[in-house]
C-alpha cells in the first residue's frame, strides 16, 4: 500500500520516516518529494508498505502524531488524476 505523509517538517529525512514506519512492519520504499530547483523538501512524501494490514496500522498509529515538531497527516495515497495539473501556463481559467 502506498501511504501519503503530509505536513512534514523540512528537517525530516527519509531515514526518519523509514524508522517511524518500520515500527509497524516491512517498509518497501520511502520518498520525500523535493523541489526540483532547490532540492528542498516540499513538506510531503510517500511510504510504500507491502502488507496492507501493516500499512493500515501505520496510518492509524502515526496520523496526527508529532514528528520533528510538526503534527503529520498520514493516509492512504490516492492515485494522481489526469485533471489535477494546477494552474500552470497552459491551464485554462475556470470562468
Amino acid at each position: 500500500m502506498n501511504i501519503y505523509i503530509g505536513n512534514l517538517s523540512y528537517e525530516v529525512t527519509e531515514k526518519d520516516l523509514q524508522e517511524a514506519f518500520e515500527a509497524f512492519g516491512q517498509v518497501e520504499s520511502v520518498n520525500i518529494v523535493k523541489d526540483k530547483y532547490s532540492g528542498r523538501s516540499r513538506g510531503f512524501g510517500f511510504v510504500e508498505m507491502s502488507e496492507d494490514t501493516e500499512a493500515q496500522s501505520a496510518i492509524d498509529g502515526l496520523n496526527s502524531k508529532e514528528l520533528k515538531g510538526r503534527t503529520i497527516k498520514v493516509n492512504k495515497a490516492r492515485p494522481r488524476s489526469e485533471g489535477r495539473r494546477g494552474r500552470g501556463k497552459n491551464s485554462k481559467p475556470k470562468y
